[in-house]
């Protein structure tokens, strides 16, 4: 836990009135730096430490004097000064506290702490972000047990909670839903992770609260902390790897005087092809030389900004946030088909070209977040407006049924999304918490470029929710709620640019530009459902929730008609595709101890008509025909925790994590479900060292995974062998400048021993790519004020 230290000094002043002065300085116990803005509050005395956080209290009284120090984030502590004639040195320690990091911000009400909450959740803080940063969000994400990711390269991921990913999990960012093209298996999560401060993941159904694509749990990325009044903050981060040469820097600040604050950050990112601990790739029975164990046209490059204004006083806090993601990143030139055989690019002359196929992709975002409290209500508003463009480009080939494209834009998306959500939270009297709210979602997806997957189209969407937590006391808490949600989805016709031929009926040909997707609308409806019960013993947290959550089809569920080269597939969607339904039963207990904590939560889920592509006999020329389908699904499985502190300065933690997913129904009954993860357990040390030179409180630590074979898989999926692999890093603080903040410094080793493994959820293990080989890194983060 994250400590604040309090250091007094208590002074005798030989006065007439026999006045004392108590002087002191709140410092950060981690970073021995000052922390401003703690409250030292006595019976009619107070200070608040300054920027420095220093602090003195005239104390006219010559009796005992009793304090109570408080600071946003921290547990309160009380204690007493008695006035001596000799100097007093006295030191409280104020521990971080879960209220406010493990508020449910997401759901209105700012007293709810989470062991209240039924809901399965976990925060995130920003002390976790900064000591496992990883390549991508989801990839320092994945340390947490029930998360994993779907891996497109090095720079890119995507979420999966408990074995569910694309649409089943929603990435909320400063309370608006993510909306990119999340559908696609090598389509990344375009956020720029530097900056954030904490996240909050909901593990389970969460429609109540979010609506549909939060059927499998949420990504809930937090608004930042205010900053404190008349205050300057910022910093760089540098970072530097060896295994594909990445080089990247990002720089924030952020500032505020007595109302208004703002917050800036730039970051940007350049690096080569990743190197993988093998030489060669064996795709369809081709094998492919890789040079150096580069992972050919692997390379990219990102650019990030972001900008927000801030207005806060005691009834009102709104914040405007304006941001810009940019990527471009390079396909690993043999996954894109076969015909990258006779291409005539020499992928090997650098490993920092991005030659084709490649994509591109921007992420616009203008959000704004408004809290106004009018004493019995609480009011929320978040208001977003996204633009996500998506161009892929590849080589014009044929492919044998199509005359040779124009221009390499083989597709381009571009969605617009408009989101509004409004909640008023008011308590009915001490007893009962109470929120009720809407959300409403207008998109419009439009398409371009040679080679078409899925159709344009529109969607909106409309809930109207509300739910009540109900205090029985302090130790039982309930958590009733429910839902109800409509949406529209409407495609658009598409026809071929280029003309195919067709036999008639009296066995004549025809050229025509076929019809690959027609004008349709379709709606949707569904009512959801929580309860939960949780319940606080001394120091153990017992929890149950029941869930009811739904998932509207999408566009390329319902509609697609093309060729996914990425993947070697013709698509073909389905548009009497229903909804989807599923119930959950959550259950987690938690017991935590200052030297012990131990949880464990078990899910069981039952799908009523699960969406998943299947692969059928037929074959569009030479590719295998894929067509979308539902069938009833039921899944159990669950997380299992455990930390210790062995002795003063070592810490051990443990963790494993485990998904059985079986089909009951359609064709392929008594199979499990594409992309599961295997049984997988973490086991990390940290070990802490005394100082030395200009290192303050360094660090060791190490994560051994283990993961089981996944032979457990759904034709015309690969098995893949169990795997071992260590990462080691080492932290500290860098402490040589005078009057200004040490320097955090973090050196880490992945991939210790090179093993060659395969993630059985990564995108590229499908073409027989393994993971990353060994890689060091080196990051540092400057503050300054």
């Amino acid at each position: 836990m994250l400590s604040i230290c309090l250091f007094i000094s208590v002074c005798s002043v030989a006065t007439a009135q026999n006045s004392f002065k108590i002087k002191g300085i709140v410092l950060d116990a981690n970073t021995l730096q000052p922390v401003e803005g703690a409250n030292i509050i006595g019976d009619h005395l107070f200070a608040v430490s300054s920027s420095k956080g220093e602090f003195t209290i005239e104390d006219n009284k010559k009796q005992a004097s009793s304090f109570t120090v408080s600071h946003v984030g921290y547990s309160t502590k009380e204690f007493t000064v008695i006035p001596k004639n000799t100097q007093e040195r006295i030191k409280i320690y104020l521990k971080e506290t879960s209220t406010v990091l493990n508020e449910v911000k997401i759901v209105g009400t700012y007293h709810n702490k989470d062991k209240e909450t039924p809901m399965v959740t976990q925060t995130v803080t920003k002390k976790f972000l900064n000591n496992n940063r990883e390549n991508s969000l989801m990839q320092t994400l994945s340390k947490i047990p029930g998360i994993s990711t779907i891996n497109i390269g090095s720079g890119q991921s995507k979420p999966v909670i408990r074995g569910l990913g694309f649409n089943r999990v929603a990435v909320v960012q400063n309370g608006i839903k993510h909306e990119a093209q999340q559908w696609g298996n090598d389509h990344g999560l375009e956020i720029d992770q530097q900056g954030i401060e904490n996240i909050q993941i909901i593990k389970g159904p969460a429609s109540l609260l979010f609506g549909s694509d939060a059927i499998a749990g949420v990504v809930h990325i937090q608004p930042n902390k205010v900053p404190l009044q008349n205050s300057f903050n910022g910093e760089v981060n540098i970072l530097g790897e060896s295994n594909n040469d990445l080089l990247g820097i990002s720089a924030g600040i952020s500032a505020r005087k007595e109302k208004w604050f703002y917050r800036t950050r730039v970051t940007y990112r350049d690096y080569g092809d990743y190197k993988v601990p093998t030489t060669k790739i064996n795709y369809e029975n081709y094998v492919f030389e890789l040079h150096n164990n580069n992972l050919r046209n692997t390379a990219g490059r990102e650019a990030n900004a972001s900008v927000s204004i801030g207005y806060v006083d005691n009834t009102i806090k709104t914040e405007t946030l304006f941001s810009n993601v940019n990527a471009k990143n390079g396909f690993f030139a043999n996954a894109h088909g076969l015909e990258v055989r006779t291409s005539k690019i020499d992928y090997d002359t650098s490993n920092r070209d991005i030659d084709l196929p490649y994509h591109n992709v921007n992420h616009f975002k203008i959000s704004n977040n408004t809290t106004v409290n009018t004493g019995n209500h609480v009011l929320h508003f978040d208001l977003g407006f996204q633009n996500n463009k998506r161009e892929e480009h590849s080589e014009p080939i044929p492919h044998g049924y199509m005359p040779k494209p124009p221009n390499t834009k083989e597709r381009v998306f571009t969605k617009n999304t408009y989101s509004l959500n409004a909640r008023d939270a008011f308590n009915i009297n001490n007893k009962h918490n109470v929120v009720v709210g809407v959300n409403l979602e207008h998109q419009k997806n439009t398409i371009g470029g040679w080679g078409f997957l899925i159709p344009e189209y529109s969607r909106f969407t409309a809930g109207a929710f509300g739910y009540n937590q109900y205090k029985i006391n302090k130790n039982w808490h309930i958590l009733a709620g429910a839902r109800y949600d409509y949406g529209v989805l409407k495609t658009s016709a598409y026809n071929d640019w280029f003309r195919s031929t067709v036999k008639n009926e009296d066995n004549t040909t025809s050229q025509v530009y076929l019809l690959r997707a027609k004008n349709k609308t379709l709606d949707f409806k569904n009512i959801s459902a929580s309860f939960g019960v949780s319940h606080i013993k001394n120091n153990t947290t017992y929890k149950v929730n029941l869930g009811k959550s739904f998932r509207m089809p999408l566009a390329n569920e319902l509609a697609s008609d093309g060729v996914n080269y990425h993947m070697y597939r013709f698509e073909k969607g389905n548009l009497d595709l229903k909804p989807e339904v599923a119930y959950q039963l959550d259950l987690d207990i938690n017991h935590t101890k200052k030297q012990f904590s131990l949880g464990i939560s078990p899910f069981l889920n039952l799908f009523e008509n699960y969406i998943y592509l299947n692969p059928t006999s037929n074959y569009f020329e030479t590719l295998q025909i894929y067509e979308y389908t539902q069938s009833k699904v039921f899944r159990i499985g669950g997380e299992l925790s455990a930390s210790t502190t062995v002795i003063k300065n070592l810490e051990l933690a443990a963790s494993a994590e485990y998904v059985y997913s079986r089909q009951t129904s359609g064709l392929k009954k008594d199979f499990t479900l594409p992309f599961s993860p295997p049984l997988s357990g973490l086991f990390s040390a940290s070990y802490k060292i005394k100082d030395f030179s200009v290192f303050k409180t360094p660090a060791i630590n190490a994560d051994y995974r283990i993961t089981a074979a996944q032979e457990d898989i759904v034709p015309p999926e690969q098995t893949t062998d169990g795997y071992n692999v260590l990462h080691m890093s080492f932290t500290s603080k860098l402490d040589n400048f005078k009057n200004s903040a040490p320097i955090d410094v973090r050196l880490k080793l992945n991939n210790v021993f090179n093993t060659t493994y395969y993630n059985h959820t990564s995108f590229y293990r499908l073409i027989d790519v393994p993971e990353a080989g060994r890689n060091i890194s080196v990051s540092l983060t400057i503050p300054f004020k």
